[in-house]
């Protein structure tokens, strides 16, 4: 089913990440994690779909999305980064498989963090962060999306790395065997995995050498 919504609110988050409020259809219904297919209602713009991530929680009254937008070519992305309040999208009914299923380590790699905002936030809010962490890989220093927020929530459990940029406080390599050997000691518990497709597939490939069942890792299918 489509919905129409407004856009009630946009901020710039990093230079290139809108987070994006929208007004909530009644009844309308999530689970953290979950994304939707998003298009803008303008001339031109409404077939042209795309899976975005719930940033807020599942009981608030507005919808919100981090947004990512990419200027290399004339795409949707590029077209929200000019939308404004009073702007509308049209959005479907909620999908995805990323879902929190107990304490664990979320390994992301740039907008993959998204799924995650909303699970973290979720947590935060009940009191149930515990020892759950988060590995965060970006290029350089002014793409981490939220990056205070993680510190605050998650303190050293909050670990990012930069594979372009060498800059105090973070790591300065990709996500690979050593780095998952360097970091985590228990393999056993439940790993969420989201990025590029092709870091979802390595890093899924190396937990499971490392010992992780595949059953353990969750990631968008």
């Amino acid at each position: 089913m489509a919905y129409t919504i407004k856009i009630t609110n946009v901020l710039s988050l990093t230079h290139n990440v809108k987070q994006i409020t929208t007004e909530k259809p009644k009844n309308y219904q999530f689970t953290p994690g979950q994304a939707t297919e998003v298009a803008i209602n303008k001339k031109g713009w409404k077939e042209e779909k795309r899976p975005f991530t719930f940033t807020s929680l599942p009981e608030d009254k507005h919808l919100e999305f981090v947004i990512k937008t990419y200027h290399d070519h004339e795409g949707v992305t590029h077209e929200i980064d000019s939308l404004q309040e009073g702007d509308e999208l049209i959005i479907d009914d909620a999908w995805g498989a990323i879902e929190y299923k107990g304490t664990g380590t979320f390994i992301a790699g740039g907008a993959g963090v998204t799924p995650f905002i909303a699970i973290f936030r979720n947590l935060e809010k009940k009191g149930e962060i515990g020892e759950n962490k988060l590995i965060f890989s970006n290029k350089r220093g002014d793409d981490v999306i939220l990056e205070s927020y993680f510190n605050d929530v998650l303190g050293d459990n909050f670990i990012s790395t930069l594979t372009h940029q060498n800059i105090e406080g973070h790591e300065n390599k990709l996500v690979d065997m050593d780095f998952l050997k360097k970091h985590l000691e228990d393999f056993t518990q439940h790993f969420y995995v989201c990025g590029p497709d092709a870091m979802v597939k390595d890093i899924s490939k190396h937990l499971e050498m490392l010992g992780a069942s595949p059953e353990a890792i969750t990631f968008e299918k």
